[in-house]
């Protein structure tokens, strides 16, 4: 008792303690197993109803197992695509397509590149020995138009490189050419798809179709046209010609008697984007729009910079005073994939010190085109 004559409040019972342990244990346990219940049941909304893994993409896109990737390409553009005499291929456009092959799990030995023409790269038909061939994707100095996209069926992804129409013609032709105007009268060669067809009937000038570029090129030499109008980083390869760039790159010859040849800056205010083309395969465009990202935002990826250096840089003072391509990847197209915490957790950090952002986007040169009449579509 205390003090008052009233007995002492007697505190718990070990029995009882015990009791309530157990109790706060089974709640406890209770809670976990409807929380895991309540995890279990959402996983099948989430995979249902979020974005696809990139495996999902894979899968849907028929690579997972895929032996070999087939790549169509153009064979005859020096520093865009070239087929050597040994089966090697060269150029911008071939790198780009190992970048994304590499992207997709396929190393170099199970990449198939397979030549195309102009009027085949919406249907994605190439050639082999035994006739044509449909190819999983077209890199071949494609650029995106609306036209190609309503009309032929292609199906793009953001582009790869940016560059604009321009005009070659022979070094002894003083010109000068500044404008496709300053064409009227004379005969020029171009690829029989180009819509610059219809500009340079406007202009006045005499526009000839051929179904490559290398054939228009040969007749300048030739003597038979006047001038070759496409994309500047197409014509730049014919006018560096046999130069060799301080590392001792060079283009083997397609031509015979070739002649010294000028590249007119024409002032045109449509950007050429060239994109690649997977046909109706989009698992497989959010595929090749994903390994453009990469390549455009992480920091440790510089197979587009080696490319461009690699291809069209060195030719630069060979084409003045023509830009030949923007020299940073334009802005890719983002796609939403859905990643587990734990595959975040699990990637590794970047290599420079910083937010991984996007490496800055560079600005082309003076008086480069911007948003204005479409493209052409070499």
């Amino acid at each position: 008792m205390n003090q008052a004559g009233e007995p002492a409040p007697s505190g718990p019972t070990p029995g009882a303690s015990s009791r309530t342990t157990r109790i706060r244990q089974l709640r406890l346990v209770g809670l976990v197993v409807v929380l895991a219940l309540l995890a279990a049941a959402m996983i099948p909304i989430v995979l249902q109803l979020g974005p696809p893994t990139r495996d999902d993409l894979m899968e849907r896109a028929g690579l997972k197992g895929k032996a070999q990737l087939l790549i169509g390409l153009k064979d005859d553009q020096p520093g865009v695509s070239q087929r050597l005499s040994n089966d090697v291929w060269k150029g911008f456009d071939v790198d780009i397509a190992y970048l994304i092959a590499g992207y997709l799990g396929f190393d170099r030995s199970q990449v198939r590149f397979l030549p195309m023409e102009s009027e085949d790269r919406a249907r994605r038909q190439a050639r082999d020995r035994d006739g044509f061939v449909t190819v999983d994707m077209v890199i071949a100095s494609y650029s995106i138009t609306k036209e190609r996209e309503e009309e032929e069926g292609a199906v793009f992804s953001a582009a790869y490189l940016q560059t604009e129409q321009s005009v070659v013609t022979l070094a002894s032709d003083k010109g000068p050419v500044s404008s496709l105007e300053d064409l009227a009268g004379r005969t020029v060669c171009t690829l029989t798809t180009s819509t610059a067809i219809p500009r340079l009937r406007q202009a006045r000038a005499k526009p000839i179709g051929r179904n490559r570029i290398s054939e228009c090129v040969q007749e300048l030499h030739d003597g038979k046209v006047d001038a070759v109008s496409s994309d500047a980083a197409i014509l730049a390869g014919f006018v560096t010609g046999d130069r060799s760039g301080d590392e001792g790159q060079r283009f083997p010859s397609l031509l015979r008697n070739a002649k010294p040849l000028r590249h007119w800056d024409i002032g045109e205010s449509a950007a050429e984007k060239w994109g690649v083309n997977t046909g109706p395969n989009e698992a497989l465009r959010d595929l090749v729009d994903l390994a453009l990202d990469d390549s455009a935002t992480n920091p440790r990826n510089s197979a587009w910079e080696q490319a461009y250096d690699a291809n069209f840089r060195w030719q630069q003072r060979f084409n003045l005073p023509q830009p030949v391509a923007v020299q940073q990847q334009p802005d890719p197209r983002k796609v939403e994939v859905r990643q587990w915490p734990w595959e975040r957790i699990a990637l590794p950090a970047p290599a420079s010190s910083g937010s991984p952002a996007a490496r800055p986007r560079a600005a082309g040169p003076a008086g480069w085109p911007g948003p204005g009449r479409r493209s052409s579509g070499c």
